[in-house]
Order: structure tokens, then sequence, then C-alpha cells
């Protein structure tokens, strides 16, 4: 039989740990009941949620606000533009990083710490937005997919993360590498990726979830309604409180339409983040580790 030991806890480290659990038991009611209370609100008529609120009565509840969605060309539109950009930006952003931050974790590197202060100073200070605008247009990527996915493309605190994972490698893997032949091409794609793969998951989690709730750059370089992402979409329902023509075509009047919207909003929260739902589980395993020996080694 397998020996426990039980550690006697005293009193100030009862009162620490009950004050620990407290304070997370409150840090996740205050991230669950506001998750409930959108899919609950996503299901019920905007009457009955106005005026009694949440009511766990299915006669006061409804699917139409996901028909209406489901329905509407624009919202697929949309998710499917955001799926691209997302996972379009997340392989750029993840290729470009990783090789930037390879030459940087050598301290043998000429220039390294000339570079490294190059991208922190870009942490606190950029161009401004009327400049990159301008800067966009001259590079004629206006109204393009480009302007989405390039000028954000390299993260300096991701690259700091992958530059401190590389630290964190066995240096006898480069010296097994050379030994066997390899140059650093080879030794970057077939040796150190493979070793790399918890930090490839933390940058590609980061870059995809960036991605995919931004909407102001495609806002502001974006005219073409088909290049628009899921975002802009829901911004109109969501902050304007204007639903796509397609949802309000039975609609006669301004207060019908506002009781639209306010059916559409919470269902299009929940459509919305379940790309999101749906992906991190696959990467879990890898996050915790990707993200200490990135943050706190080197």
């Amino acid at each position: 039989m397998e020996n426990r030991i039980k550690i006697k806890l005293g009193t100030s480290d009862k009162v620490i740990l009950g004050i620990g659990y407290t304070l997370l038991g409150v840090f996740v009611l205050a991230i669950a009941i506001p998750l409930v209370y959108v899919v609950i609100a996503s299901f019920m008529d905007p009457n009955v949620l106005n005026n009694q609120g949440i009511s766990f009565n299915f006669k006061d509840w409804t699917i139409d606000a996901y028909r209406r969605v489901l329905e509407n060309d624009m919202i697929w539109r949309g998710f499917a533009n955001s799926l691209f950009y997302s996972a379009a930006f997340t392989l750029i952003s993840v290729f470009i990083t990783l090789l930037a931050a390879y030459p940087m974790s050598k301290k043998e590197f000429v220039g390294r710490g000339f570079f490294n202060v190059i991208f922190v100073i870009t942490m606190f200070f950029n161009g401004g937005m009327i400049p990159t605008f301008i800067l966009i247009n001259q590079l004629h990527m206006v109204n393009t997919i480009w302007a989405i996915l390039l000028p954000g493309a390299v993260n300096v605190w991701n690259l700091i993360l992958a530059r401190t994972y590389y630290q964190s490698t066995p240096k006898e893997l480069r010296e097994a590498s050379a030994i066997d032949g390899a140059n650093e091409i080879q030794h970057f794609f077939k040796i150190l990726m493979p070793v790399c793969k918890p930090i490839i998951a933390v940058l590609a989690l980061y870059s995809f979830v960036g991605m995919w709730n931004s909407y102001f750059d495609a806002m502001i370089y974006l005219n073409d309604a088909n290049l628009q992402p899921l975002q802009l979409v829901l911004r109109s329902i969501l902050v304007q409180n204007t639903p796509q023509p397609g949802m309000i075509a039975d609609i006669q009047s301004t207060a019908e339409m506002a009781k639209v919207a306010e059916l559409l909003k919470y269902a299009t929260i929940v459509v919305s983040s379940l790309p999101l739902l749906v992906m991190y589980p696959f990467f879990q395993k890898y996050f915790d580790s990707g993200i200490m020996v990135g943050s706190v080694k080197g």
C-alpha cells in the first residue's frame, strides 16, 4: 500500500489557503456567470429578457436568433473571412517570429544587443494611426487582405518568448547536429522545431486569438463588405444596433429593429466564440509548459 505523507498545516497556512481558494472561487464565478448568462440569453425572447430577466421556463425560450444568424449570408461570409485571416496570420506570424528569434537567441550573433534594443523600442513607440495608414496606402494594400495580415505579423513579446525558449534548449543538440554535418537551416527545421512544439503552440494560440478578436484594422483598411471579418458584422449588431439587411427583411419599425438586434447579439457572441472554445483544448497540453519555460528561463 502506498504511504501517504500528511502535512499538518498551521493556522496561518490554513488562512492563506482559505483566502486563496476564496479568491479563486470568486474569479471562476466572475468568468462562469457571464458565460452562462450569455448562453441562456441567446435562447430567450428579448421582451421576456428585458422585462423579467433570465427565465428557466422553456416557454420563454426561442431559437429564432440562431436561425436568423445561420441563415444570414453576411454572417457566414464574415465567419469564413475571420477564419481565413486568423489561420493565415497565425502561419505568417509564427513563422516570422520563430525565424527572427533564432539568431537573437545566440550570444555570438553580431549586433544582438542592438537589435534587441530596436525590437523593445517598438513595444513602447509606433508611428501612429495616420502615418501607418499613409504607409499602407502607399504600398497599395488598402482594401486588400495584406493590410490585415502583414502590418502586425511580428509581435515583439512573442519574439522574446521564442528567443527565451530557444535559449532553454540543450546546446548539445546543435553540437550533435553539427557533427552529423547539419548546417544552421537543417538544424533549425529538422532538430529544433520538433523540440519547440510547446512554444509554437503558445505562439499559434496567441496569434489566432488576437486576430480572431481584432476588428479595428479591418474597419480602417477594408472598404469591401465581402472582405470584412465577422467582428465588423458583430460590431454593427452589438455596438451600432443595426442588424444586417437579410436579418430584418420582415421588420417594419425602429422598435422592432432594436428588438431583433437585442435578440441577435447574444447568439452572435456564442457563435463567434465557438472556434476559440473548440481550439483551446488541443493546445492546452502545450500551453502551460510553453509559456512557463519561455517566460522564466534565460
